[in-house]
């Protein structure tokens, strides 16, 4: 919420405009333009008409606006203590990345203070030396498109050798494990970075055409916005890629896209919405759906 409601996509959004408008008049391709670029799929089913109908008191229906001077976003003390606090995160440090010019800022919060429910206690090492050495050469490969020669153990404790080449990392928010997905011959495998014995980079550049292995999956929804439905179901799948279409009143339609692999947890999310959402497509996830919604019927009719 930090960022989204001081400077974050909208505020960007707005700032481009008034870049613009400050000088003249934008036209409305130059809007459209700005937000394609800037903002989520669902952005313009509101952002057009709040503009242009002066909801943010800062452009008039034709284009002119108040504003003396462009705009500026330096970054506030509260955003500056959340990137502190995130940047204490124990995954963050993974990624070797450094912010600047939050040295001295008191973080607005630290790890020890979150309780996290539904989520296995298990989770990854991340300050384990190995592991994060293994982490390293995992986004090494990645960037400069390598193999990795691994020994690792299996889920029933057998040890097992593979030459990797990753094409994806992933992480599991309720398992708290970083997940490689790469390919080996014709074969397609899952690795947990935790479970890596031992690995070295293979140094001749490998290419491989990721896009069989990578290619999303879409479901189709359709929406009755009652009871905030439409902003809770942006909310629960914002680290998907989606579309929102407005048909009219509060009917809204929605397309998802997700790899295979989350199917399972996409399946779980649409379950809690009820009779507020229809699975319009594809078939083979609705009758899925349809299993497990009467599978639970028949455990409450117990």
């Amino acid at each position: 919420m930090i960022f989204s409601e001081v400077y974050g996509a909208y505020y960007n959004i707005m700032a481009d405009i008034l870049k613009i408008a400050v000088r003249r008049p934008p036209s409305q391709e130059e809007i459209n333009a700005i937000i394609s670029e800037k903002g989520f799929a669902e952005t313009n089913l509101f952002f057009n008409a709040d503009l242009y109908e002066n909801r943010y008191k800062l452009m008039t229906g034709d284009g002119r606006t108040p504003v003396k001077k462009a705009p500026t976003m330096p970054l506030t003390t509260a955003q500056k203590r959340w990137l502190k606090a995130i940047s204490l995160d124990p995954r963050f440090s993974l990624f070797d990345i450094t912010i600047e010019g939050i040295e001295d800022v008191k973080p607005l919060f630290t790890p020890d203070m979150a309780e996290v429910f539904d989520k296995y206690a298990d989770g990854d090492p991340y300050e384990d030396d190995f592991y994060r050495e293994h982490f390293a050469m995992v986004l090494t490969a990645l960037r400069e498109e390598k193999s990795i020669d691994l020994h690792m153990v299996s889920g029933k404790g057998k040890k097992r050798h593979h030459v990797l080449t990753p094409m994806r990392l992933e992480y599991s928010e309720k398992d708290d494990k970083f997940r490689v997905i790469g390919q080996e011959g014709r074969n397609v495998l899952t690795v947990n970075i935790a479970r890596i014995l031992e690995a070295s980079l293979v140094p001749q550049e490998v290419r491989i055409d990721k896009e069989p292995y990578l290619d999303k999956q879409e479901v189709t929804l359709m929406l009755y916005d009652t009871r905030k439905a439409l902003d809770r179901v942006l909310l629960h799948f914002a680290h998907f890629e989606k579309e929102a279409v407005h048909l009219g009143g509060k009917r809204y339609k929605i397309t998802l896209r997700y790899f295979p692999d989350d199917e399972t947890e996409i399946l779980i999310r649409l379950m809690s919405f009820g009779s507020l959402i229809r699975v319009v497509s594809p078939e083979p996830l609705k009758a899925e759906l349809k299993k497990r919604v009467d599978r639970q019927h028949d455990l409450l009719s117990l």
